[in-house]
């Protein structure tokens, strides 16, 4: 008869909760397993996987039972590393959402919106297609394989049990957020310029011929040229998207590092 003692149980509890909590919140917030549209079942169950089979390569767990305030303490712990990384990747797709958005209104789309029930708000529809399009090239690029490995080395990179988390590393997450901002503008540039060019030219005919009905006209023709600036664009976005996420992962791995205590 096979016999197993609490301290057998216990460790074998410690090693897969702890883990588990951790690539849980990540899953959390990520916007590939994240995503409304992946069964919440999936999420746990791929989370219960990946804990056990890295369980055996873990570094030394912490002697701390379960049920005590250290052990809570450890697996809050263990939900903000997760959290945090999933949060650089949360950040990315943002970026690239709001070049939609900026596209989107200088084209005069800002009215067609729908409701996205991943972030339970109305998003516009370039926003949505570009964020799908950068989705599926993350998968393309393997950029879901290189996560999860970066996820499961973070268990050498930030053991369970530092006792504490390094407090500029939230500042470098939060540093990083501006690329929202920075790199929108920058993939949405190529079609903001021309479309501000046309909007001043039709400005320019509305002062010179004002029996000239520019609204009637204005929204067909920036909407034309907006299509039309998006299919040239849609030829450098690849690559841009490729620079993007590479610079994300690092961003990851350089978060990892600097969450650990001094």
């Amino acid at each position: 008869m096979v016999e197993v003692s609490f301290d057998q149980l216990q460790g074998w509890l410690v090693a897969f909760l702890w883990p588990f909590t951790r690539i849980t919140a990540f899953f959390a917030v990520s916007p590939l397993w994240g995503h409304s549209s992946v069964p919440n079942e999936a999420k746990v169950g791929l989370a219960a996987l990946i804990s056990i089979i890295i369980a055996p390569a873990l570094p030394p767990l912490p002697e701390v039972p379960i049920m005590s305030w250290a052990g809570f303490g450890i697996m809050v712990e263990q939900i903000i590393i997760g959290l945090a990384m999933g949060m650089v990747m949360q950040i990315t797709f943002a970026a690239i959402q709001a070049s939609g958005l900026f596209i989107g209104r200088q084209m005069g789309l800002g009215f067609s919106t729908f409701f996205d029930p991943a972030s339970g708000t109305d998003m516009v529809v370039l926003s949505r297609i570009f964020f799908m399009v950068a989705l599926l090239m993350f998968l393309a690029l393997n950029g879901h394989l290189i996560v999860l490995e970066i996820l499961a080395t973070s268990f050498q990179t930030l053991p369970i049990g530092l006792g504490g988390l390094n407090s500029s590393a939230f500042e470098m997450l939060v540093r990083y957020s501006g690329v929202i901002f920075t790199s929108g503008t920058l993939l949405a540039l190529p079609v903001m310029a021309p479309l501000f060019t046309v909007n001043l030219a039709l400005g320019i005919l509305n002062r010179s011929a004002p029996q000239f009905t520019v609204f009637a006209l204005g929204f067909p023709i920036k909407l034309i040229s907006g299509l039309v600036l998006i299919m040239v664009m849609m030829g450098h976005f690849g690559p841009f998207l490729e620079r993007i996420f590479a610079h994300a992962l690092s961003v990851q791995q350089q978060l990892l590092h600097m969450l650990a205590p001094l």
